[in-house]
């Protein structure tokens, strides 16, 4: 079991600068901290235009500052949106590489087709394309790190014979995944021999099923790249605390702010309804995405199901359940419109390290990089 970080980089108004700046730090001293902590990997999503929620619209750029200031931990992209009126597929491949090279060969290369009509209708997509191009990209871009020169016909993008430069340090080509929000993704993912980035919470029972049936169509898969990466991914909320109670107070409010600002994005799907993308609205009517954030949030709640918040002994059982239901690694929001002070985010980190990753020491965190380039 591997242990990460997952950021939205989501800003509370109002926008200014300075908050938007205090977003960003706070953020590298996490990854900063989680490198040291022994933490595997900090992923970061692409999004556009999704005011609050998320901010983090040049994840290579953010990715890259976390890889300067770090040596161990790896950089995961969760995800590069595949979606040519966003990012071209060949400078996808280019800057995927460069990223891969500055940080040592950490990097881990997740892919997505976006997620909400606020999206795709700022860049005038057509959602039910979208699934077409995901796949493409996701089928040219390994052949453009391995191969020494590339030309593509396709429905997305067409290229003429080029050498697609640098190549990127890891070989064959850094691990690949596919975000699962929808049901039904990490079918994809297994068919395609690329691991499975849930990025949608769900219940033990529901991901074990999902997790099963991925693990037994990937043995069967017909790879897009030159290597299978077999994992699965699940995201949760981390906030470890001595008192379950102070644990629940803090966590139940990152849980809170989370639900509320992703509740009023799941809704947009209806104004463009097509089958490409299911209406996910239902999921956001659950009592904790209403509940208003307070200066004292979560006192009294119960704790969510398969949440790592509370003491290390809960946080243990709770990671104990995942592993046995074939998760690979578990990655973590630990704040959410900052809600919880950092000074909190970093003690919770530090006790989770100390108590809790011990005991899933068995397989080791990332391999050691070499030191990155110097600014």
């Amino acid at each position: 079991m591997k242990f990460g970080i997952f950021f939205e980089l989501s800003v509370p108004r109002p926008f200014l600068p300075s908050n938007e700046r205090l977003v960003y730090e706070n953020a590298l001293e996490q990854v900063r901290l989680a490198d040291e902590l022994g933490f595997s990997t900090a992923w970061a999503v692409e999004h556009h235009f999704l005011e609050e929620y998320s901010h983090c619209s040049a994840p290579e750029l953010f990715l890259t500052a976390c890889a300067m200031q770090t040596r161990n931990i790896r950089v995961g992209h969760g995800a590069v949106v595949c979606v040519p009126e966003m990012n071209h597929p060949i400078r996808v491949a280019e800057r995927a590489a460069v990223l891969d090279l500055l940080s040592g060969g950490r990097l881990e290369f997740g892919t997505a087709r976006s997620s909400t009509w606020t999206e795709l209708a700022g860049f005038q997509v057509d959602p039910d394309h979208t699934k077409k191009t995901w796949d493409e990209f996701v089928r040219a871009i390994p052949k453009m790190w391995t191969e020494a020169r590339y030309a593509h016909d396709g429905v997305c993008f067409s290229m003429p014979e080029r050498a697609v430069l640098p190549k990127p340090l890891q070989r064959p080509h850094p691990p690949m995944w596919v975000t699962v929000t929808s049901p039904g993704t990490e079918l994809d993912a297994a068919e395609r021999g690329i691991g499975a980035l849930g990025v949608a919470t769900a219940g033990f029972a529901e991901q074990e099923r999902r997790t099963r049936e991925y693990h037994r169509r990937v043995q069967l898969c017909d790879p897009v790249g030159d290597a299978v990466n077999d994992r699965v991914a699940t995201l949760n909320q981390l906030f470890c605390h001595e008192d379950i109670k102070e644990a629940a107070r803090w966590g139940n409010g990152l849980v809170n702010a989370f639900g509320l600002a992703n509740a009023h994005l799941l809704f947009t799907r209806e104004a463009y309804p097509t089958r490409a993308y299911g209406l996910l609205g239902n999921l956001a009517a659950g009592a904790s995405a209403r509940k208003k954030v307070t200066e004292d949030p979560g006192v009294g709640a119960k704790l969510p199901e398969g949440s790592a918040i509370g003491d290390p002994e809960r946080i243990i059982a709770i990671i104990k359940q995942w592993e046995s239901i074939g998760i690979d690694e578990i990655n973590f929001f630990l704040n959410a419109l900052e809600v919880i002070p950092q000074v909190k985010v970093l003690d919770s980190m530090r006790l989770f390290a100390a108590e809790v990753m011990p005991h899933f020491a068995d397989q080791a965190p990332a391999k050691s990089a070499p030191a990155p380039v110097s600014a």
